[in-house]
């Protein structure tokens, strides 16, 4: 499929906003997909937050492998202060991160004789969970969230408690994507959006990775008594046992496109991780 492009005008905008008041915070927790933990990292968050503290969250842990899970937390330990695995939409992980925060607060504020409260900047990109941390932290609805790309918009200060201030900003994605599996793999956990690129081919795609990766799971879940010898073979065979024909026995391919992306982004599919730490597989 070609190569997927996905640069909105407010990225560049959020960009900026990051900028200028990361001088604002004390600590940054990078939010990531904990199925794929180096494409939905964003090179100009490390850039930009230099030398702060630093908290990565491995974020839809739930969705993930969970062994593979660990041995990125173990990858991550020497970049970050802490590294927590996360399940921001059930609440998981969260106790871990307010005391990691607690933590960094008090280190700081020893032997001062005025404490400050801590101020958070959450960073990531889009759909990567962090309206749903947000609203976790502060324990109500306090910032817009929705299940597409972009949905969370301007700025907001939140308060965490009397000791703990969270600046929120809009997550943001870099303006092209330099390994064009890097754009797939955020495009297969629903990180960019649907409507700018051909679900079937899309699929197809995805397809093509379980097949190598977890071959398994795909005939297990679809009943396949095989995997076909190219992609659209096992699209075909999977709509023919779930029955999604149109008339005269046609195939449903969108149908069917939109049950493996829908059945792969909700876990249906299985505890799935598409990116290893030191390897090439990404």
């Amino acid at each position: 499929m070609e190569r997927i492009n996905w640069y909105p005008g407010h990225m560049k905008k959020t960009r900026e906003l990051i900028a200028s008041n990361l001088k604002l915070v004390d600590v940054v927790c990078e939010l990531l997909d904990a199925r794929i933990p180096l494409s939905s990292r964003n090179p100009i968050i490390g850039e930009l937050i230099a030398n702060k503290k630093k908290i990565i969250v491995l974020n839809k842990s739930d969705l993930a492998d969970p062994a593979v899970t660990k041995l990125w937390k173990k990858h991550f330990l020497s970049e970050a202060d802490d590294v927590l695995m996360m399940n921001s939409l059930k609440g998981s992980g969260i106790k871990e991160l307010m005391r990691s925060l607690e933590r960094i607060r008090d280190n700081r504020n020893e032997g001062q004789v005025r404490k400050r409260p801590l101020r958070l900047m959450i960073a990531g990109v889009p759909n990567v969970g962090k309206s749903s941390l947000i609203n976790r932290l502060t324990g109500k609805k306090g910032a817009k969230t929705g299940n597409k790309p972009g949905v969370t918009r301007g700025k907001q200060w939140l308060n965490l408690g009397p000791d703990i201030q969270l600046l929120d900003t809009p997550g943001i994605l870099w303006p092209k994507f330099e390994d064009p599996q890097t754009g797939l793999n955020l495009a297969f956990c629903g990180s960019v959006k649907d409507e700018t690129m051909d679900l079937s081919d899309l699929a197809l795609a995805l397809i093509a990775v379980l097949s190598e990766m977890h071959a398994p799971l795909l005939t297990d879940r679809y009943r396949l008594a095989t995997l076909g010898s190219t992609p659209i073979e096992t699209m075909e065979a999977i709509a023919e046992s779930r029955g999604y024909l149109l008339s005269r026995g046609r195939i449903d391919y969108e149908r069917t496109a939109r049950t493996v992306l829908d059945e792969f982004r909700s876990g249906i599919l299985g505890k799935i991780t598409l990116e290893f730490p030191d390897t090439d597989q990404h």
